[in-house]
């Protein structure tokens, strides 16, 4: 866990211009948003990043910052076709540049093919490591192949004896039409 709080508020230039390199892993249950898709299931599931930083001086530019990220965690989720648990891994690979402010950020991020992030100096790397394996989520969780039998619908013993219960309203109208014809005669 030490490891852990030493990678928030990193300061990234100093990261890069070092060619820091950090490799860590920690547990799910350090990372409360991931833990809250899993449904609180895994907390004690490994998450694996590494980080290196790298100073870029291209010909004509100002030096830059960037990171090189990967992190890959199995992530317990449920499957929306069987609704039973479904492991699924998830790994990040990104590089990310980092620019002075939020205005520079929004103008070059459009065109770059990196992320763009803004230069903190207490970043917290651990919160980008959770934001990546976020987006990384899929969309609609499932099996590949379902591990029982799929059941197609899903019938409550107590709507079936509610519906049985309740009168038909087309008797109820013939009750009535027959009383009627009774009463005219």
């Amino acid at each position: 866990m030490k490891a852990h709080k030493q990678a928030r508020g990193l300061d990234i230039k100093a990261f890069a211009q070092s060619a820091g390199d950090r490799a860590q892993e920690d547990q799910l249950a350090d990372y409360p948003r991931l833990l809250q898709e899993a449904e609180g299931r895994g907390a004690e599931r490994p998450v694996r990043w590494h980080a290196v930083g790298q100073w870029r001086t291209p010909e004509g530019v100002a030096p830059q910052v960037w990171l090189h990220l990967q992190a890959a965690a199995d992530v317990p989720l449920t499957c929306q076709r069987c609704l039973e648990p479904v492991d699924e891994p998830l790994a990040v690979d990104r590089w990310f540049r980092f620019v002075a402010d939020e205005a520079q950020a929004a103008r070059e991020d459009e065109d770059a093919e990196e992320d763009v992030l803004v230069l903190d100096p207490a970043f917290d790397l651990p919160a980008l490591v959770e934001d990546e394996l976020l987006m990384a989520l899929p969309l609609v969780p499932r099996h590949a192949v379902c591990p029982g039998e799929v059941r197609m619908e899903v019938v409550d013993p107590g709507f079936v004896q509610a519906e049985a219960e309740k009168p038909n309203p087309f008797g109820a109208l013939a009750g009535l039409k027959r009383k009627s014809d009774q009463d005219d005669h």
